[in-house]
């Protein structure tokens, strides 16, 4: 603050009290008191305790400080987004698809994609997240547990919604018959037999019967069984 002073008839220009620079933190009026005494000179009336920079550059080192705050702030922002965290794989969650069965629920919790239908090249949901590569980098380890299921050989996996469709898709029938999976009776679109193709495993689709082609064991798909 400045202040004029009245003494012994005449004026002088004074500071009320030492001003410390903010952005150095040293007192102005300290330094001139030191360069003083280095120099031999001696200081001028009215400037003991603040130097006679101190009042006239105090707005000059607050404009310093606060440059010297919003580069430390901006250099911080700048670290943190060069750095940042590492991107979460994004949640993934089941759903149950039009035909009943287990599939993969895309972002936008409105499209539901089959479960053999994640990974295979085509990007079924909307934005893709289907075949992410966070999703699908190291098939089957990366795929969540909802959409796998194991064969009679720990070693093979199909997706969860190719278990009790009708298809033999382990190869050796394990995810179509007990004591492996309990997969409920053949359906109103199959004929209950033992195939003799290896494609099935307990029913043919009635798509099948009465084709001229032998299909189940004891010729039922061609005798007995009324077609489609």
């Amino acid at each position: 603050m400045k202040m004029w002073k009245r003494e012994a008839g005449r004026t002088s220009l004074v500071c009320n009290g030492p001003e410390v620079c903010p952005a150095c933190f040293w007192s102005l009026g300290q330094a001139d008191a030191e360069r003083n005494a280095a120099t031999g000179g001696k200081a001028r009336p009215g400037d003991e305790g603040c130097g006679p920079l101190c009042c006239s550059r105090r707005g000059a080192c607050f404009t310093v400080s606060l440059l010297l705050l919003l580069a430390m702030l901006a250099g911080l922002l700048a670290v943190a987004t060069v750095l940042g965290h590492p991107p979460r794989t994004p949640e993934t969650h089941s759903c149950v698809t039009l035909a009943n069965r287990t599939g993969f629920l895309c972002h936008d919790r409105r499209h539901c994609v089959p479960a053999h239908a994640v990974c295979d090249g085509i990007r079924t949901c909307p934005h893709g997240e289907d075949e992410a590569e966070s999703l699908c980098r190291d098939v089957p380890q990366s795929l969540p547990g909802f959409l796998l299921t194991t064969c009679g050989d720990p070693a093979s996996w199909i997706y969860s919604d190719q278990k009790c469709d009708g298809t033999n898709n382990c190869g050796d029938c394990s995810d179509e018959l007990s004591p492996v999976t309990a997969c409920p009776p053949c359906g109103p679109g199959w004929w209950r037999c033992t195939p003799t193709v290896f494609t099935y495993c307990s029913c043919v689709p009635r798509a099948l019967c009465r084709d001229g082609v032998q299909h189940c064991s004891d010729w039922s798909d061609e005798y007995s069984c009324p077609g489609p």
